[in-house]
């Protein structure tokens, strides 16, 4: 049935030489209370006005969260106390960035493409502001990147991506708890002999919705409120846990 649509998509769309025919198996992402991740399915058809070529096509998939500045510290211990000696700002690091592909990056992407494009996961983060005596500047964005490929906030799965006859391909990715709000940018890029040939992106909504909403508004609209009420329960919560542990004391 997915092949039999993708098809009838190919048929309706106006000729070109090569291009993408995508889908999505949700356009928005809901964060609720209960929000523990999702899997996103990413499928979609090659169009073509031309019998396939010899040459191999292959696929690549990105998806980045929203992109916020941050600046990342070393620690150095000196005298046995652990203290922040060089700082380097980051511009640009998405909150969350997966790249799946076909095959091997490195194979299925030229370098020159990986510059112009941003598609790998070092190129998507854009460093500034490196005082000239802070060393080896790149292993503050390469921590970075070893920081959240440890929570699943960055990955890079390569053979991912199933293609099909040269025509249909799919991949799905896992979306970590902790996403951060904000339109999700999905890339697909085709690439013959490292070089893309044909490119394609929309976006994914990513919200909080009910209870998660209402709290992050009041926290951003009304603080005091926020914090008024934060205090009130955690006063509450207190009172009860002690109410709690005398009752079972005297049980």
């Amino acid at each position: 049935m997915l092949r039999l649509l993708l098809l009838l998509c190919l048929a309706a769309l106006p000729l070109r030489a090569e291009e993408v025919v995508l889908g999505l198996s949700a356009d928005e992402v809901a964060i609720t209370a209960t929000f523990d991740g999702s899997e996103l399915l990413v499928f979609g058809a090659v169009k073509r006005e031309a019998p396939i070529a010899d040459e191999p096509l292959e696929v690549i998939v990105t998806i980045a969260g929203p992109s916020v500045p941050l600046t990342v510290r070393r620690k150095e211990k000196k005298l046995g106390i652990w203290v922040n000696t060089d700082a380097v700002d980051v511009k640009e690091a998405p909150s969350f960035y997966a790249v799946a592909t076909t095959g091997p990056l490195k194979e299925v992407l030229a370098q020159i493409e990986d510059l112009r494009h941003r598609i790998s996961i070092p190129k998507a983060i854009r460093l500034v502001g490196a005082s000239p005596h802070v060393k080896s500047p790149q292993s503050f964005s390469e921590a970075v990147i070893r920081i959240r490929k440890k929570n699943r906030s960055y990955q890079l799965l390569e053979g991912a991506v199933a293609l099909d006859q040269q025509t249909l391909f799919r991949t799905s990715i896992q979306l970590p708890s902790n996403l951060t709000e904000g339109d999700y940018a999905t890339r697909i890029f085709l690439t013959r002999r490292g070089y893309v040939v044909s490119q394609f992106e929309t976006t994914i909504d990513v919200r909080k919705v009910g209870v998660e909403r209402w709290l992050f508004n009041l926290s951003r609209q009304q603080p005091m409120i926020y914090g008024l009420m934060s205090l009130a329960i955690a006063i509450a919560a207190g009172w009860g846990a002690a109410a709690a542990f005398q009752m079972l004391r005297r049980g």
